[in-house]
């Protein structure tokens, strides 16, 4: 099947972002003494959205909706202020896009991280049009793994699920193209272990960007 279309995560992805986000969850678990992470641990605590990193990260004082609501607030104020301090696309990242553009290729980004955020972030470290539509978390739709964002997406990209490679680091995004039923292929880059999205069922894994290039373009052979 020919890919006219790749859709990517965004964090762990694309770009590497795990040092803000460390950063500014942790200042804001100190704002209400709360016991901060090392940054490793935050591999594992993103993925699902920022109301789903406060509340992992308050571990046992998650059912506490007050001091949840308090800290996500802390959070996105600081994060607002600090989300470009260290956040880069990983190496070979832009040159992986030039080369899907010049096939043609329609480029998307759904993400779990605010729409807001993710905008802010993807106009500062891409070139402009580089990518045809660029989403994160928007009220209409559950998160992924639910698929009704990206099935979304592809309606108003004019494509259909045969046709997409959904490209992303964690089983959220495993988890993700098999209920939209797309063709993906995971990133051993990312902020989650090559072991993960295998165990998740992973058939793809791109070490480099190159091997998302050769992913799609021996489908258009």
């Amino acid at each position: 099947m020919t890919y006219s279309i790749c859709i990517f995560d965004l964090d762990g992805t694309l770009i590497n972002s795990l040092d803000d986000l460390a950063d500014s969850c942790n200042a804001a678990l100190q704002n209400h003494g709360m016991p901060t992470h090392p940054l490793q641990e935050y591999r594992y605590l993103v993925g699902s959205g920022i109301k789903n990193l406060i509340k992992r990260s308050l571990g046992d004082k998650a059912d506490n909706e007050q001091l949840v609501v308090s800290v996500f607030n802390d959070f996105n104020r600081i994060y607002g202020e600090n989300c470009l301090n260290k956040t880069k696309p990983y190496d070979g990242i832009i040159k992986l896009t030039e080369k899907l553009k010049s096939h043609s290729i329609k480029l998307c980004i759904l993400s779990n991280k605010s729409d807001d955020f993710t905008h802010r972030i993807v106009d500062t470290l891409f070139p402009k049009d580089t990518f045809d539509i660029v989403w994160g978390k928007r009220e209409q739709y559950p998160i992924k793994p639910s698929p009704e964002a990206l099935l979304a997406m592809l309606m108003q990209a004019g494509e259909k699920p045969d046709n997409c490679l959904y490209i992303g680091d964690s089983d959220v995004d495993v988890m993700t193209a098999r209920n939209a039923q797309t063709s993906f292929c995971g990133v051993s880059w990312g902020f989650r272990c090559e072991e993960e999205l295998k165990g998740a069922g992973a058939k793809a894994i791109a070490h480099t960007p190159d091997d998302i290039i050769k992913e799609v373009i021996k489908n258009e052979q």
